[in-house]
């Protein structure tokens, strides 16, 4: 029998016929069925886990239950799906310890982000409806998952920034403790009396209910300049989440303090004076 005629045998009709009218279409449906129930399941789970916002887990942790779960319960259906194909899963799950090793390899980066979501929720350096800043990216966070962190920004974009990169890198929090200093630079002349400025900028925050009085505002030097000298408004602020409207707001508010009062804000000059040149005649 030649090549040609052994793949037409191999490939009839009846053949592939009776193939499908065999075991592979019933145990298709009985897998199909199978993934089915625990998809479900995972469904009933879901919304036997929305219940958890009822207790004391925060949000970063009712993030973390549900994501577990769900790979969980995904694993098992897709396993026991394979199993009712005939899969022999054992022999599947018996080498994964080789394959795994191939595909870290392969794969490095993701294992890197999955292994450092883990750790993000087990140091929680930042829960999510977090301030950060990583990176010079800030922004609220979103959500995250085992890959990545979302998130974002002030302007509105959406930041998917890899857990590894976090886990790596500095990252600020602004909402961590329940107060943040407010800063404001100015710079005034060096002839002004710096006691007066001190004055006007504590009694333009003195009546402000969003600023705390223990710590109490101050005003310090910063640096004394040859046309000026920088001051520093600083007020802690009892709502962090504002920090930034309200330095906008403060900074407008000392500008028109300072001018309203008269003080003098220089800003530093260069003077060009003419230099006349001699020279010798030529002998």
């Amino acid at each position: 029998m030649t090549i040609v005629e052994r793949l037409k045998d191999q490939f009839s009709i009846e053949r592939i016929g009776g193939y499908l009218a065999g075991d592979l279409i019933p145990n298709l449906i009985v897998a199909t069925v199978t993934f089915l129930a625990f998809y479900l399941l995972w469904r009933i789970l879901k919304r036997a886990l929305s219940y958890l916002e009822q207790t004391n887990l925060d949000e970063t942790a009712r993030s973390f239950v549900q994501q577990v779960v769900k790979y969980v319960v995904f694993t098992i259906g897709l396993v026991s799906a394979l199993g009712q194909m005939g899969v022999d899963t054992s022999s599947i799950l018996a080498s994964l310890g080789v394959a795994g090793l191939t595909i870290g390899f392969a794969a490095k980066d993701t294992l890197s982000n999955l292994i450092s979501g883990l750790f993000i929720f087990w140091d929680r350096p930042f829960v999510v409806d977090d301030l950060i800043e990583i990176g010079g990216q800030y922004g609220r966070v979103e959500e995250i998952t085992m890959r990545s962190t979302r998130v974002v920004t002030n302007d509105g974009r959406m930041l998917a920034i890899p857990n590894s990169t976090i886990v790596n890198s500095t990252v600020t929090s602004y909402t961590n403790f329940p107060t943040l200093r407010v800063e404001v630079d100015v710079t005034v002349g060096v002839e002004e009396d710096l006691g007066r400025i001190r004055a006007l900028l504590l009694e333009l925050v003195r009546e402000d209910d969003r600023f705390l009085t223990t710590p109490a505002p101050a005003v310090v030097a910063t640096a004394l300049n040859d046309y000026n000298v920088a001051l520093q408004l600083r007020v802690w602020l009892e709502d962090e989440r504002k920090h930034i409207p309200v330095r906008f707001e403060l900074r407008e508010k000392v500008f028109e303090c300072l001018r309203g009062a008269g003080v003098e804000m220089p800003y530093e000059t260069l003077q060009l004076a003419p230099m006349q040149v001699r020279t010798e005649a030529a002998a």
